[in-house]
């Protein structure tokens, strides 16, 4: 049975791919163009625009990976190849922005699901839910990311410094209600759900997902 929760919407749409709309606009708004008084909603606009083109690539990424064409994500985002390219000018450049945008989403949902979840328990376990849909649905981002090309050479530091402090926020609170061991480390805890997670795509007999339950069990007080 499929476990995976239900994520809100305010924080949960890059982990729900599906193809969107740009409401018919044939490229997407530069950002900071136009007048001052139209500038904040363009801004808006802007990004909203960006995030489509990002959920579109991320899709393509998930289905056929990194090498997808760009033409396939214009069309899943609803605009022309040109814009893609204008806003990326390489793959490199897109790649990277699908990535961020990921790791920003799973941080984003840190804080929401503490406020929301009836126990810091519940947070925490639904949280790292959403961190094992990041790490096994990145299909060829991992092996991207490993290249020699430099646009990639930052990016597991921002992975840390991002996530590292959302994931100690969810273990405090939940050690702090007693609900937890109080001596796990956010970072030795990511690294054991990511070594879970190798090769969950390549052996249909492994359950990753069954295997971090395990693992979140063992951290509970009886």
């Amino acid at each position: 049975m499929d476990k995976r929760i239900r994520v809100p919407e305010q924080y949960g749409s890059v982990f729900r791919f599906g193809k969107m709309s740009d409401g018919g606009n044939s490229a997407v708004a530069d950002i900071g163009s136009g007048s001052e008084s139209s500038a904040p909603r363009k801004r808006a606009d802007a990004r909203r625009n960006e995030e489509t083109l990002l959920e579109a690539a991320a899709a393509a990424f998930i289905a056929s990976g990194v090498d997808a064409p760009v033409r396939d994500i214009a069309a899943k985002a609803g605009v022309g190849v040109g814009t893609i390219y204008r806003h990326f000018p390489t793959r490199a450049d897109l790649i990277v922005a699908v990535y961020r945008h990921q790791v920003e989403a799973c941080a984003e949902a840190g804080p929401a699901l503490l406020a929301n979840s009836d126990s810091p328990h519940t947070a925490l376990v639904r949280w790292i839910d959403l961190f094992v849909d990041f790490l096994v649905t990145k299909h060829g981002l991992a092996e991207a990311l490993q290249s020699d090309d430099a646009t990639f050479a930052t990016l597991h530091a921002y992975f840390i410094d991002r996530l590292v402090p959302v994931c100690a926020e969810l273990l405090h609170a939940a050690s702090k209600a007693g609900q937890i061991r109080p001596d796990i480390q956010a970072l030795e805890l990511m690294r054991g759900v990511g070594n879970l997670c190798i090769g969950a795509n390549k052996d249909p007999r492994y359950d990753a997902r069954r295997m971090v339950e395990l693992l979140l069990a063992g951290l509970r007080l009886p």
